[in-house]
């Protein structure tokens, strides 16, 4: 077969299977304001796969064997956008609001763990930001609160007894591949402060990595909104921009799972333009200084 070089026709009972199949697959809902992105990326597909007919690709994308081949198209319609220290109003309530509060209740009741999920995380910035947030949170709250023993010298970022784990997930696999590496540009490092790429961040040639013991509280691991098999058990969840792919109905399904996934009283974060508002009864929201997050209530059964 010859390489491809014009675009592949495309007709609208042709169009409207690709939406379903997506939307089945992850969620995403392309209407018609994106569905020129959604064709875009079709025809890119098309091209890296050499196959010229959407009939020929629907099968191979509804094919045992191309299980690949759909998880690199749901990749294509991903757009990764992120940085480190998004939101700065929000991620000063993170940490010093809401992680306060959890530190402090967290301790009253013995329980020295902590669990978060930056659900959507793309090349890691965000859950990093998250492990920076949390350990500066931890020396900040044994400041006021020292604890009645000799810390461990070098001081470990993570004072014991606490443990802390963080979930990365995403769909797509070479952002979850980047994040696990945490090599990052000059330009990607641009919001993080001298002292702050002093203690987390090592110079690696022209690119900054992240420290090992800093790693070694993120998990990196690919999970798919629309599974029911999510991370549970979690303290503080972070899903930012990403429902804004969501049509209403798979928001407030995603919504749902997210609460299930929470603990009593934790605590959901979302993206700066969303909003939870008509479409659950089951969070309140917290606003401070232009910082937003929602808080799970709880409910009877």
């Amino acid at each position: 077969m010859a390489t491809l070089t014009l675009p592949v026709p495309l007709t609208e009972p042709e169009l409207k299977l690709l939406q379903t199949l997506v939307y089945q697959e992850c969620g995403m809902c392309f209407d018609e304001h994106r569905i020129h992105f959604l064709c875009d990326r079709l025809q890119r597909r098309l091209k890296a796969c050499n196959i010229d007919s959407f009939y020929s690709y629907y099968r191979l994308l509804t094919s045992h064997e191309g299980k690949k081949e759909l998880a690199a198209l749901l990749e294509n319609l991903t757009v990764n956008e992120t940085s480190f220290f998004r939101n700065l109003p929000q991620l000063d309530l993170f940490s010093k609001v809401i992680l306060e509060n959890l530190l402090h209740r967290k301790q009253e009741r013995r329980d020295f763990s902590l669990r978060l999920w930056s659900a959507g995380c793309s090349t890691g910035q965000e859950p990093y930001t998250m492990a920076i947030g949390v350990c500066d949170a931890l020396a900040y709250y044994y400041l006021r609160n020292p604890l009645p023993f000799d810390m461990p010298s070098p001081k470990p970022l993570i004072p014991p007894p606490w443990k802390v784990e963080i979930v990365a997930s995403d769909i797509s696999y070479s952002a979850l591949l980047q994040g696990e590496q945490g090599l990052y540009t000059d330009s990607q490092m641009e919001a993080v402060d001298y002292t702050c790429r002093l203690r987390y961040f090592e110079k690696q040639g022209e690119k900054y990595v992240v420290k090992q013991s800093l790693k070694n509280l993120v998990q990196f691991d690919f999970h798919n909104l629309k599974a029911e098999f999510l991370p549970q058990r979690n303290d503080i969840i972070f899903c930012r921009n990403v429902m804004i792919y969501f049509d209403e109905a798979e928001q407030k399904r995603l919504i749902e799972k997210f609460y299930r996934c929470l603990n009593p009283d934790g605590y959901l974060f979302v993206g700066h333009a969303e909003s939870l508002f008509g479409l659950t009864t089951k969070f309140k929201m917290i606003h401070q200084n232009n910082g937003t997050a929602y808080q799970r209530l709880e409910v009877p059964a």
